[in-house]
């Protein structure tokens, strides 16, 4: 099982709620036990496995499954959960969606063995999101705040329309002040933590209460409306491009999903559908692609956060073939692409690149270099934006990773080095402009504090 996916529980008050960490994309699912055998799941995604076990370790049966939101970042499994274990789908009306679902508006309750779960009307990271609070007779126990509330922030407004944007920020500070009428007491379980790109900011606490965030979220201390506004969206970056369609998917309901293996495909089956417009994904480790590769293949390699690179690297449109070394887990790469809307994966080079090199099919390769070679190459950073800015080689410059998907072009073809925080996102960078034709691309090995530290120099800094 992945171990990006971690479960603790919180106890309120004598209730469990685990927490089930997703750390590559930064979110939180959580499974409340009601007592009586039967469990509630709160945006648990398509990826069940964790889920599943902490279900099975407490035996539960997951009875109810609630989605806050339609969610832009990842497939819900709420569906799967209605389908494969005969939950009631809890979702709001306004949501529209196209599947059997208990539709919800504010104020609405649901009977969980003696606790109520109460629907709050909380829009702004979407136009229909919901919260949900957990009610012990007249006492509110915790509330799951989705994208609404997070720790120290609160969710993205930018992903429904741009025309909605500043309205839904508007919005997201009316929930924002509903939720912090609550007593200081309330736990506060978001869904969007650290490392989300729906604007979670760093840091290790993905849960919180009431209290602590009315006295710490710079964002409820904002002086009014206007300047929440002026806030939230001076905080937002980019963001994958799959964020873009996967709210509509989860609409209409994802698709059914089984198997956990991948299809063994011949060197000469490989380079057929390569020809053919298949896409090549190589997750092995930066260094077995650095030594050879075959040509063409982007390198994300299989990490916590590789859904999300996948998403953003690789068009969705077109199939895709695995290159990965025999300790690599099958079932965790498909499993974190179709949590992500990726299901076009057709099959893996059986046998990996040795039977690549077997039937004498050319390889590349991408060196590493150390940071003393930078002193007279070009230097290309491809970080985020907050990355680049808090600190990077002078003189480099700076293309996102993401944005390099889509325009290759930007970049001069010249010797150069590619360079983010330790090199695997460097690689993937690299191998998309040797796929381009750029032909002197090499790696940093390490990042921007390696280069500091090896030649004594300080990182330039932008205001």
């Amino acid at each position: 099982m992945d171990d990006s996916n971690n479960a603790t529980g919180d106890t309120v008050a004598a209730l469990e709620v685990i927490s089930l960490v997703d750390e590559g994309l930064g979110n939180s699912a959580y499974l409340l036990d009601v007592g009586d055998g039967r469990a509630l799941a709160v945006d648990a995604s398509l990826d069940l496995r964790a889920l599943r076990a902490a279900a099975d370790r407490r035996g539960l049966r997951v009875a109810y499954a609630a989605d806050t939101h339609l969610h832009a970042d990842f497939l819900s499994g709420a569906l799967r959960l209605a389908a494969e274990d005969g939950a009631t789908v809890l979702a709001a009306r306004a949501g529209s969606r196209e599947f059997p679902h208990r539709g919800l508006v504010d104020g609405d309750e649901i009977d969980l063995a003696g606790l109520t779960l109460r629907a709050l009307a909380t829009p702004g990271h979407t136009h229909e999101h919901l919260a949900f609070e957990v009610v012990d007779g007249s006492r509110v126990l915790g509330v799951f705040t989705g994208g609404s509330l997070l720790v120290g922030s609160a969710a993205r407004t930018d992903l429904v329309s741009p025309d909605r944007t500043d309205e839904l920020a508007r919005a997201q500070y009316r929930s924002l002040q509903r939720l912090a009428e609550l007593e200081d007491e309330v736990a506060v379980w978001p869904t969007h933590g650290a490392g989300s790109f729906c604007s979670a900011p760093p840091g290790t606490e993905r849960t919180s209460t009431i209290g602590a965030e009315r006295a710490t979220n710079s964002l409820l201390g904002a002086e009014n409306e206007d300047a929440f506004v002026s806030q939230l969206l001076a905080s937002l970056g980019s963001f994958p491009p799959y964020f873009l369609r996967l709210g509509e998917i989860n609409r209409r309901g994802p698709a059914p999903v089984s198997g956990d293996t991948l299809r063994p495909l011949s060197a000469g089956d490989v380079a057929r559908l390569a020809t053919e417009g298949a896409q090549l994904v190589d997750v092995r480790p930066v260094l077995d692609f650095a030594q050879a590769h075959v040509p063409g293949s982007v390198s994300i390699p299989l990490r916590p956060v590789f859904a999300t690179w996948l998403g953003w690297l690789v068009e969705d449109d077109r199939p895709i073939v695995i290159v990965r070394n025999t300790d690599q887990d099958p079932a965790e790469i498909l499993w974190q692409a179709r949590k992500v809307g990726y299901d076009q994966i057709v099959g893996e080079l059986a046998g990996g690149l040795a039977s690549w090199t077997d039937a004498a099919m050319p390889t590349r390769s991408i060196p590493l270099v150390s940071a003393e070679s930078l002193e007279d190459a070009a230097v290309l950073d491809i970080r985020q934006e907050s990355e680049f800015t808090a600190g990077h080689v002078p003189g480099a410059a700076h293309v996102e990773l993401g944005d390099l998907a889509t325009s290759t072009a930007a970049v001069p073809s010249r010797p150069t080095v590619v360079m983010c925080g330790h090199g695997e996102r460097a690689m993937g960078a690299a191998s998309l402009l040797a796929r381009a034709g750029h032909r002197e691309v090499a790696v940093l090995d390490g990042g921007p504090t390696d280069w500091a530290e090896a030649t004594g120099r300080t990182l330039e800094r932008d205001a």
